[in-house]
């Protein structure tokens, strides 16, 4: 089930709302990554609390652990992690593709050795559609091949990435012919890849369009290019989608590649950068980054972020938040709290963040709020 309603558009920024077997989410979106089952350190109420619409679960990982027969016996992702809210799983491309040398790709899926017990392993597009369809995601992601921008130095060329994208195109239409066998209710994605090069960026989405799929995601990219290429696909190929269905930024970004994206048309983003980054002592604020670890913050009495709303910033109930000096002094003893209370933070700016931008959409002002947030996150905290 997926209904895309188009509300207001600004140049290619778009306000939108998608409606799905468990939910209603509201785009532009940013979706929290949880890959295992679990946004890391985040309870699901405080997802809920800051406004977290929907999020993300691992297809790889979770058919590895805690596997299938789990899962089928609580019916699924939901109820087996305590989320009611929307969900999307991706297919395994991606977490294949990193194992490197582990693994082995042909035309019929990927060969590779399990990274936790070592057993043999073959992923195919059917099985990451009976994978999907048992998690029962809201959004189910296509088995594709993530094209690198590199391999080991070697710049992918225009022919290996055709090659790449080719395959890629092939397990959609595969994909597409399982999730219709299984007769799974929710919704499948397909994803436009090509690496660097724009000719084979639209023949995919061509190819693709043609599935007519309920909506389309742009991967292969913030796979290791330079930031100016990323933008440049970002440009190129977002808006060159059907305008009357959700498009979908795979593993992006920044606050400023968010807002950004929404320029060039994109409706759904996820990145594992707020959590990964705060459990680094890396916190988003509206004026700039704080790298919480600096000596400087030893002493500082004042919140992460004076203007931000989370609990690590105003405490529970409005009860006072957390000082700068706290959060150094957690990060210097290694205590889990300090990632815990900065991963809230951090998620709370990018959800508040898109929140922002919807507002923005909605009154017709998106351009304005585009030119005060860079002015905003250039001043320093």
């Amino acid at each position: 089930m997926l209904h895309f309603e188009l509300l207001a558009t600004e140049g290619q920024a778009r306000r939108g709302r998608l409606t799905l077997e468990h939910g209603v989410v509201e785009t532009p979106v940013f979706m929290p990554v949880g890959t295992y089952g679990t946004v890391k350190g985040v309870l699901p109420r405080s997802l809920e609390e800051m406004g977290a619409q929907i999020i993300l679960g691992n297809t790889f990982h979770l058919w590895l652990r805690p596997g299938l027969e789990v899962l089928r016996a609580f019916g699924g992702l939901h109820r087996f992690e305590g989320w009611s809210r929307p969900m999307l799983t991706d297919s395994g491309g991606f977490q294949v593709w990193s194992l490197g040398d582990m693994r082995k790709i042909g035309e019929e899926g990927v060969k590779f050795a399990s990274p936790v017990n070592g057993d043999r392993l073959f992923l195919t597009p059917e099985v990451s559609m009976q994978i999907q369809t048992v998690l029962n995601s809201d959004i189910v992601m296509q088995f594709d091949e993530c094209t690198p921008y590199q391999t080991k130095g070697h710049v992918t060329t225009e022919a290996e990435a055709r090659a790449s994208m080719e395959l890629s195109q092939r397990w959609a239409r595969r994909s597409r012919d399982e999730f219709e066998r299984l007769a799974n209710p929710n919704a499948l994605f397909g994803i436009v890849q090509g690496g660097m090069f724009e000719g084979l960026r639209e023949e995919s989405l061509q190819a693709l369009v043609e599935l007519d799929l309920p909506g389309y995601a742009v991967g292969g990219v913030s796979v290791g290019e330079p930031k100016e290429e990323m933008l440049r696909i970002m440009a190129h190929t977002p808006h060159r989608l059907p305008a009357h269905k959700p498009r979908y930024l795979m593993g992006v970004g920044t606050p400023e590649d968010l807002v950004e994206g929404v320029a060039c048309g994109v409706d759904m983003f996820d990145c594992v950068m707020p959590t990964r980054n705060a459990r680094n002592g890396h916190l988003f604020t509206r004026h700039g980054d704080l790298k919480i670890r600096n000596a400087r913050f030893k002493t500082d009495e004042r919140p992460i972020d004076e203007t931000c709303g989370c609990h690590a910033c105003t405490g529970v109930a409005g009860g006072g938040g957390f000082s700068r000096a706290y959060l150094h002094h957690l990060d210097r003893c290694g205590e889990m709290l300090g990632p815990m209370l900065a991963s809230i933070h951090n998620l709370h700016y990018y959800v508040n963040l898109m929140r922002e931008v919807r507002a923005a959409l909605d009154e017709g002002r998106f351009e304005a709020l585009r030119a005060r947030f860079k002015a905003d996150r250039m001043r320093g905290v």
